[in-house]
């Protein structure tokens, strides 16, 4: 049985841990997810993108969250079913009445009072059925939208301030920070506002959201998560250890489909059980 997101990310950020969301297109990656949390006995985030339902297995947003609830049952670890970057109320709407068990409302593109608005609206309509709420303040772009090498557009951080009145008039059950990260891959060395990090944790005192983890640096995300990240987001890293591990597997001068399927597999595992044991999820 699917599991609500604010229950789990709740006792991580009472014990000071973190939890993966890596992002699945397919039920091939999803397993592989499954397959990585449960070697480390961790719960885990399948986060889902509502552009990629066309690419998944699913029929419907009904028959997706059918399958993962299928998929899941294999599994003794907390499993969660994530709408992530859901880009309006209706999107949140359809993901809800689907069965997703958390959603993500993005409105860090909109003024602020109209993001407090429909980020409220969704909580109303989420909470009654134990759904969760994640919410983003600031903007956390893509890698190439920098300014420079190494650098992130500060205009787009978080505001501690903002970020408290944010979370008091929303009810909001996590909220994503702009703090540095980008997503997709960086120009350069990643800057991330680690004291900008820790004020706005003081202020909002519930779990907080890291997009764009991928290269970051496993040494930065662990130091995220003693300020109070308990979700990190991953995506390009695992993409990118997939397509490594892909290629020169169908350049084999006979390449077996068995062999080519486990050694994806077994290299994708091994990049997210990297992750999940950075975060210290692995309590043994």
């Amino acid at each position: 049985m699917l599991q609500s997101m604010s229950t789990i990310l709740n006792e991580a950020y009472n014990k000071g841990y973190g939890i993966a969301q890596p992002d699945f297109i397919n039920m091939g990656m999803a397993y592989m997810y499954l397959e990585a949390a449960q070697r480390a006995n961790s719960p885990v985030i399948l986060g889902f993108g509502e552009d990629y339902l066309k690419h998944s297995e699913g029929v419907t947003w009904r028959h997706l969250v059918k399958l993962i609830e299928t998929l899941a049952e294999g599994y003794s670890i907390p499993v969660v079913l994530h709408l992530d970057h859901g880009s309006s109320y209706e999107a949140c709407v359809q993901a809800i009445s689907a069965g997703f068990t958390s959603v993500m409302i993005d409105g860090s593109a909109l003024p602020f009072e109209e993001n407090m608005e429909v980020t409220k609206k969704v909580v109303e309509l989420a909470r009654p059925v134990g759904v969760s709420v994640e919410g983003e303040l600031g903007h956390v772009g893509k890698g190439e939208d920098t300014f420079h090498i190494g650098s992130s557009d500060e205009s787009k951080l978080t505001d501690p301030e903002l970020a408290r009145i944010f979370v008091e008039q929303t009810g909001v059950d996590a909220l994503a920070v702009s703090v540095g990260t980008v997503h997709g891959e960086y120009r350069g060395k990643p800057h991330i506002h680690l004291d900008l990090l820790a004020d706005i944790n003081k202020k909002v005192q519930i779990p907080l959201v890291l997009h764009g983890a991928s290269g970051t640096g496993h040494d930065i995300i662990r130091q995220c998560v003693q300020r109070g990240v308990c979700k990190v987001n991953i995506y390009t890293d695992l993409a990118k250890v997939l397509i490594q591990q892909l290629v020169p597997d169908l350049k084999r001068e006979k390449p077996d489909l068995i062999t080519i399927i486990e050694n994806v597999h077994q290299a994708v595992v091994e990049e997210l059980l990297s992750y999940i044991k950075v975060l210290k999820v692995d309590k043994g």
